[in-house]
């Protein structure tokens, strides 16, 4: 258990907390009477009994300022910080333009940076907290014509490795979590660069055994037990390890993974 463990119910902000991962985490600490600040895009939102919601765009200082106030009025501190919010992207290069490539860093990217500088600065007041980091296996694994998505979630794992070195003198605990595809509302975050791509991530989203809550449960549980890099589904843990341990496995797949996008690129009569 890290230093940054505090017994009793813990206060705890979350982002994205409306849907899919984020309201599963946001019910998760709710569920054992942690104090729950639950945020997202929305006005209004229904949130677990004992939280309570405020409207936070990620991509806004001045959301994200307002959140300070909120917390340092309403709850006295924080103890754990969830960047959760985020969107799905991905799409070959040559379908990606400039606009996708900076709403995708701006919202996956930039939305965790400007929440950590949000309140690392209490965390060192406190001399406590936690910062968690939502990223993805696509941040520690990159499959091809994923390229927008990989680069923003390996964009959080290396602030998160960061933050983990930098921070711990203060007492302050870092996590990343990196799950694989799991059922939830991502999808529908997908902005339509590249319609064939999109449709195979939907699938795979939508196809997978595992739903949000169970993600979640994991999650937490790894939070609590001070765990820097959170794999909390098979999937996941099976490509992290295959990429380091098996490289030419790996390469081999990823080679495959490419091979059937030229495909079906060939059989829509697209040049490759």
């Amino acid at each position: 258990m890290d230093d940054d463990a505090r017994p009793g119910p813990r206060r705890v902000l979350v982002t994205g907390g409306a849907s899919g991962l984020g309201a599963a985490l946001a019910e998760r600490f709710a569920a054992r009477g942690d104090r729950v600040l639950v945020t997202d895009l929305a006005p209004d939102a229904t949130v677990p009994a004992g939280a309570v919601y405020q409207r936070l765009d990620i991509t806004s200082p001045e959301d994200w300022a307002a959140a300070l106030d909120r917390v340092r009025t309403d709850l006295g501190g924080l103890d754990v910080l969830v960047n959760n919010a985020g969107i799905a992207a991905g799409g070959r290069i040559d379908r990606l333009g400039a606009d996708h490539w900076r709403r995708v860093l701006d919202v996956n990217v930039l939305g965790a940076v400007t929440g950590c500088r949000t309140f690392v600065p209490l965390f060192k007041e406190q001399g406590a907290g936690r910062i968690v980091n939502v990223a993805s296996a696509a941040g520690l694994v990159h499959p091809p014509a994923m390229t927008s998505y990989d680069a923003g979630k390996a964009a959080v794992v290396a602030l998160s490795e960061s933050l983990r070195w930098e921070l711990a003198p203060w007492g302050i605990g870092v996590s990343v979590v990196c799950p694989s595809f799991f059922r939830t509302n991502l999808a529908a975050s997908l902005g339509g660069d590249d319609p064939m791509m999109e449709t195979v991530a939907t699938r795979l989203i939508e196809g997978s055994k595992l739903g949000a809550e169970q993600i979640a449960e994991r999650v937490v549980r790894a939070v609590d037990a001070g765990r820097f890099l959170v794999l909390p589904d098979r999937n996941a843990r099976i490509a992290y390890w295959t990429k380091r341990l098996a490289r030419p496995l790996y390469d081999r797949q990823m080679l495959r993974m490419g091979a059937r996008i030229h495909g079906a690129e060939q059989q829509d009569g697209v040049s490759a």
